[in-house]
């Protein structure tokens, strides 16, 4: 008879979720289901509230990229209020946004990917973790945790949080940046760039390589790809313009106060959390791996898809090798991994790029404000894709209602998609392990959900 093998909770990803994956009378996969527990109650709990407040609020959606949250509220209330930051305001919001990105990328590759790699994706699960990175290379791990802990600390000294940040506000940023400031956070990016060059270069020696047949074979899917670039087509993580690429490489741009005319928000009675499709492509919605309609993928792979090329050259450089290897769009999931790197190095560079710029320590940081009734979409690329607040204000600057599209939302139904190919390759005839299982799992924490 069928069974149902549950996997609960997938492990070393930055939330919570279970896999149901339900076996047909011969022990072969005949669906599969991924479930995350995503509250949907902001939209909400923000109602009635004066806008200015709400960037305070919703910086609590997600305690991995609080920053992200933090910025796209800001801008969807300036928009709702008809202002414009003043461009040393928006260059201390960039930086903090870009910095946010460097701790993060760190965090997910280290200690919750490279643990199926380094110790290896089949090796018992009781020393396939962090810990297992510790004793195996005990002088890389070090590295990364004093790295990690330098990003954090820089956004700590600079902004006075780096987790619940209070310092972007209606107009532009609460406070200026000294040039003491200034140098020691310049100082400080240079030995992070250090740090993600030789991680990057680490990461093709001992990982990509040595796994490039896995890489393409598991949770492989065919999707479209949503990302942000400026109006070159280089890469950004703050501001931009949203780039939706099809799968044969096809694309449109669009302003993100535009969403609604290309992203529509699909919902499946067994699941908890909104899946966006591409309206636009009038395709319709569905997860069917031979045929997907309307699905496209957010997060690092989608962006480095997305865009033309990168502005920062070590970046552009690791970009050219990439496209090199696996054109353009290139659809292996596991190659998140490797985009998450670039990235990596991408947000270091543009780091220092800000803070050579002595502008940014101009006192001049916010713009007058004046409270009222308006619409406003705020977007930035956070570290699981891109990233859509969108409010609505009355006449008192109070929300009237919200609609929010989380990065992680984007990529639900690839998900979904991904671990269905990846159980269907690898259970036959009802023979399962648990290193079968755990590679299951890695196709979900590749989007780093």
């Amino acid at each position: 008879m069928g069974k149902v093998l549950t996997i609960q909770p997938v492990t070393r990803i930055e939330g919570h979720a279970s896999i149901a994956i339900e076996l047909d009378d011969n022990g072969n996969v005949k669906d599969t289901k991924l479930h995350l527990m995503s509250l949907r109650g902001f939209e909400k709990f923000i109602e009635g509230r004066p806008a200015e407040e709400v960037p305070r609020i919703v910086n609590r959606i997600c305690g991995i990229c609080p920053w992200m949250h933090h910025l796209a509220s800001v801008k969807a209330v300036d928009a709702c209020f008809g202002v414009t930051p003043t461009p040393a305001g928006h260059k201390l919001r960039e930086l903090c946004q870009v910095m946010a990105h460097i701790n993060d990328k760190i965090l997910h590759f280290f200690f919750l990917a490279a643990p199926d790699f380094v110790i290896g994706p089949d090796s018992d699960y009781a020393v396939r973790n962090v810990i297992g990175i510790v004793k195996a290379a005990p002088e890389l791990a070090q590295q990364v945790v004093k790295m990690r802990q330098l990003g954090q600390m820089m956004l700590e000294r600079f902004a006075g949080k780096a987790i619940h940040p209070i310092a972007g506000v209606t107009g532009g940023f609460a406070k200026p940046m000294t040039e003491p400031e200034r140098v020691g956070l310049l100082r400080d990016t240079e030995t992070l760039l250090d740090f993600a060059v030789y991680a990057l270069d680490f990461a093709k020696n001992n990982v990509f390589n040595k796994y490039l047949d896995v890489i393409s074979k598991l949770g492989t899917i065919t999707t479209g790809f949503l990302g942000t670039v400026d109006d070159n087509g280089a890469l950004r993580i703050y501001d931009g313009k949203l780039r939706l690429m099809q799968p044969t490489g096809e694309y449109v741009d669009f302003p993100c106060s535009e969403y609604t005319d290309y992203l529509a928000e699909h919902v499946e009675p067994w699941a908890y959390a909104k899946m966006p499709y591409a309206k636009s492509w009038k395709e319709g919605f569905s997860m069917d791996l031979d045929h997907p309609k309307g699905i496209y993928r957010s997060n690092t792979l989608a962006r480095i898809n997305v865009c033309d090329h990168i502005g920062t050259p070590k970046a552009q450089a690791a970009l050219e090798e990439f496209r090199a290897k696996f054109g353009r769009p290139a659809q292996f999931t596991l190659l998140y991994h490797w985009a998450r790197l670039i990235e990596l190095v991408y947000a270091c560079e543009r780091t220092i790029e800000l803070l050579q710029d002595k502008s940014i320590t101009d006192p001049n940081i916010r713009a007058k404000v004046e409270p009222k009734a308006g619409r406003g979409v705020g977007c930035v690329e956070a570290p699981r894709g891109s990233l859509i607040h969108d409010y609505t204000t009355d006449d008192n600057g109070c929300i009237v209602s919200a609609n929010l599209i989380v990065g992680t939302t984007h990529n639900i139904a690839p998900m979904n998609m991904s671990v269905k190919q990846a159980a269907t390759m690898l259970i036959k005839d009802g023979v399962y392990d648990q290193g079968m299982l755990n590679k299951v799992e890695m196709a979900v924490r590749a989007y780093d959900p």
